[in-house]
């Protein structure tokens, strides 16, 4: 039986295009082109390249410090001889920037460009370009310890590989996860056998409630947010001077396999200690910052600190546009602050999940307290203008980083934006509404946008102020008046043109990669319909990780109370393999699931989870499954009109039009 969907709807699908280095064919109406980048763009970027910090090496030095080689074939391959990974997509991107991609992006995707393995310190390597994420490699008594193993197997693989031909073939000892994002996890089976971690051959560490974060992120909104994550990630663009620069803190997400161990030792209080195939290491707990379960390692006998994601190249997000929790700013703030206390002057090198690293204490120490103080003032700054009375919207046109940390590069906005970040500080604190009466109840996107377009006058004087807006360089306004042309009538081909080059050239000004990628899917979606993107899709490890109350609250969402009918009943679901039992209970309007079995059931589903999965998810029909072993015990009609009040599983939604 095939769950690609069941997976793709439950657990976090991370939609990016395969970089590649074919370009795709130009569209037959010119209209529809791809557009150069406009006098006022280029104004534009000449006008960043001149705010832009003085280039003095550092980034480029460290970046390719430690090389030891990287793999003779460039291209990574799933067993079917699809490729999954293309490390050379992007050896294109050097010299000066073209005008259609922000100076400073063009910068940094010529420094996350670089490939292969690197030295980091003694005993400690790095493979970095293999995926959006790096694998830290460190030489235990007896064999590699692997923190981070990447998105795939596939990647994984290819990675440990290049280890064992560069240092020497060794086993895998143990593997740590430092948090509960796939690409930090996703490539395990690549590296170990799960049989190895159940007899206790290989270790595997991660913080507490690694395993529940993993299995829950984006369970309940699965799909809407792996169709957004399509636009973060630029699902389905090319990599080009007018397509996708990466994602701000790596190049794409690779395309193989997402696998998952159970962890079998938890890290919970920051100064834990572990001796790690005869490695001393010392852990801080940083849950809540980049993600719900997440800590860093400390060599104090290498001097080196793995920031996992707490700090990277890059400001990083306080909430992702794909939509996530909101992340505590000023927790984060702290998280750094006690890093520096207590790794600080003790370390040599900061080494980070992504990115490269920095040598020497003082840069090490000088990361930590300035993106400690970035993030600080975000929150603070925020807080203070929200205090004030300023809406998020105010706040985020105000709130400009100081020079001071603008000097530093890391801190720049390649992924996460002052602008996106402020926004999400005050979600934080007060949620969407900025007290505005006007904003409390307004019409929805469709209704607002046909009672704009009549107020300015009709169609066509909208799509003329938007191509004044245009000509004189305002695509902020512009992207407003023809996303509200398209809204009122999606059919009109000028006004879909007009906001894809409008969409364009905001993308290609924009210094966050996640930004350009947004604009530029959706200028993309305009011109060629819905994109379809190389996907990551998780294995039946993410299945078997998600417990089964997430599973049936997740199934709960897609009860339609109206097909429900009133109706009131109880089933029950036995999973023999697993041992468990879940009730079911239909209130008339709402859907309860409880492990253990309901008293007075009307009806009783005995099956393997994968054939409930089977029924429920993809919606197979009762007696399909009835004859693969289902059984149904009790009022056969109490379970169907169940099942007939279950929405289909959502597929892709319109974003840059109704």
């Amino acid at each position: 039986m095939h769950f690609r969907a069941c997976t793709q709807a439950i657990a976090l699908v991370l939609a990016a295009s395969l970089p590649a280095l074919a370009e795709a064919a130009p569209p037959a109406d010119p209209t529809l082109a791809s557009k150069p980048a406009s006098a006022a763009t280029l104004a534009a970027q000449q006008a960043v390249a001149a705010t832009l910090p003085p280039e003095d090496g550092r980034d480029a030095a460290f970046a390719a410090q430690g090389f030891v080689a990287s793999a003779a074939d460039p291209v990574i391959r799933d067993a079917a001889g699809r490729a999954v990974w293309n490390m050379v997509a992007y050896d294109w991107v050097s010299g000066p920037a073209p005008a259609s991609v922000n100076p400073s992006l063009w910068r940094e995707v010529g420094l996350l460009r670089k490939h292969g393995l690197f030295a980091v310190a003694d005993g400690v390597w790095q493979v970095r370009g293999f995926d959006v994420s790096n694998m830290t490699v460190i030489r235990g008594q007896t064999g590699w310890v692997l923190v981070d193993p990447l998105t795939t197997k596939e990647t994984a693989a290819a990675a440990l590989a290049l280890v064992n031909a560069q240092l020497g073939t060794r086993p895998v000892s143990a593997v740590i996860y430092s948090h509960s994002h796939a690409d930090h996890f996703g490539g395990v089976r690549g590296v170990v056998a799960e049989a190895d971690v159940a007899s206790g051959k290989v270790q595997v560490i991660a913080p507490a409630h690694f395993i529940e974060e993993a299995a829950s992120e984006n369970v309940l909104a699965g799909a809407a947010m792996g169709r957004r994550a399509q636009y973060q990630f630029g699902g389905g663009l090319v990599p080009g001077a007018e397509g996708q620069m990466g994602s701000g803190i790596g190049l794409g997400v690779s395309s193989g396999t997402i696998t998952l161990i159970a962890p079998s030792d938890t890290v919970s209080k920051t100064g834990e200690t572990r001796v790690v195939d005869g490695v001393p290491m010392e852990f801080q707990i940083v849950s809540g910052s980049e993600a719900p379960s997440e800590l860093n390692v400390y060599l104090p006998a290498a001097k080196v600190l793995l920031s996992a994601e707490m700090s990277t190249c890059s400001l990083h997000n306080i909430l992702t546009p794909r939509g996530a929790k909101v992340r505590d700013t000023r927790a984060w703030a702290g998280y750094l602050d006690e890093a520096l206390r207590l790794y600080g002057s003790r370390s040599d090198v900061v080494i980070s999940s992504h990115c490269w690293p920095r040598f020497g204490q003082a840069e090490v120490s000088r990361m930590l307290a300035s993106q400690r103080d970035n993030y600080r003032v975000l929150h603070d700054q925020t807080l203070r203008l929200m205090n004030r009375g300023e809406t998020p919207a105010e706040i985020a046109e105000a709130l400009v980083q100081p020079a001071s940390l603008a000097a530093d590069w890391f801190n720049h906005g390649y992924y996460g934006t002052y602008s996106h970040n402020a926004k999400a500080v005050y979600q934080f604190y007060l949620g969407w509404y900025d007290a505005v009466p006007a904003n409390l109840n307004p019409w929805p996107a469709v209704e607002h946008a046909k009672r704009l377009v009549a107020a300015i006058g009709g169609p066509a004087k909208v799509i003329a102020q938007g191509r004044a807006a245009m000509k004189a360089g305002d695509y902020r306004w512009s992207s407003e008046l023809l996303s509200a042309a398209v809204f009122a009538d999606p059919a009109n081909k000028v006004a879909r043109a007009l906001l894809a080059d409008s969409y364009e050239q905001q993308g290609y000004q924009a210094e966050s990669a996640i930004w350009r990628n947004q604009f530029l899917a959706a200028a993309s979606e305009l011109r060629n319909g819905r994109i379809a993107s190389a996907t990551s899709s998780q294995s039946q490890d993410m299945i078997a990780a998600v417990p089964t109350q997430l599973l049936l609250d997740s199934v709960a969402t897609r009860i339609d109370p109206v097909k429900l009918a009133g109706r009131h009943a109880a089933i029950n679901l036995v999973m023999p393999e697993r041992g468990e039992t879940a009730g079911v209970e239909l209130t008339g309007t709402a859907m309860l699931a409880r492990m253990g079995a309901a008293p007075d059931a009307a009806a009783t589903l005995t099956a393997p989870r994968r054939l409930l999965l089977g029924l429920l998810f993809l919606k197979l029909p009762l007696a399909q499954l009835e004859a693969a072993g289902l059984k149904v015990e009790g009022d056969r009609a109490a379970v169907e009109a169940w099942l007939a009040a279950l929405d289909p599983m959502p597929g892709a939604f319109n974003i840059a039009e109704p």
